[in-house]
């Protein structure tokens, strides 16, 4: 009869049950920079000219990232988080219906139209058709090979720190 015996498998045991918590933890700290830089992508580059111009800087303003871990794994999100009804219709594209535009502060709406300026107590919008610019999706497109690159790089350098 052949009798086998290993020397070290309670130290080597424990070892490969701290790898899910070493992956994720590497996971985690590279996924909280990137999404920092995708972030900064979409606010610096997508909301400042290169797919949309900012004009009062709410939809850039309301760019946040955010990263949770778990058990199974890591979660990274990053969109427009707040009251920025138009975030997803520039996202997407779309149509607006047709709606009536009331002044909310003075008793008459002033615009210019055809160079002159005009007043109305109410005007008839005939609603509108809005082009996708995405500026998410977009960046996440870009920066996907960066992404996929730096993240099996955390995972490599965390199985040679096991």
């Amino acid at each position: 009869m052949l009798t086998l015996e290993l020397e070290g498998a309670d130290a080597l045991q424990a070892r490969m049950s701290a790898l899910p918590g070493q992956f994720i933890a590497a996971l985690a700290a590279k996924a909280s920079v990137l999404a920092s830089a995708l972030a900064d992508n979409v606010k610096y580059d997508k909301l400042s000219g290169g797919a949309l111009n900012a004009r009062s800087g709410a939809l850039r303003d309301s760019i946040v990232s955010a990263v949770t871990t778990g058990p199974d794994g890591v979660s990274v999100s990053v969109g427009s988080a707040g009251d920025v009804k138009y975030a997803a219709i520039q996202e997407y594209g779309g149509k607006t219906a047709a709606h009536e535009i009331l002044p909310d502060k003075a008793g008459v709406l002033a615009f210019v139209a055809g160079g002159v300026q005009r007043f109305a107590k109410r005007v008839e919008h005939p609603g509108s058709v809005i082009p996708e610019r995405s500026y998410l999706r977009s960046s996440l497109d870009e920066m996907a090979p960066d992404i996929v690159a730096a993240l099996g790089e955390a995972v490599g350098q965390a199985w040679g720190n096991a």
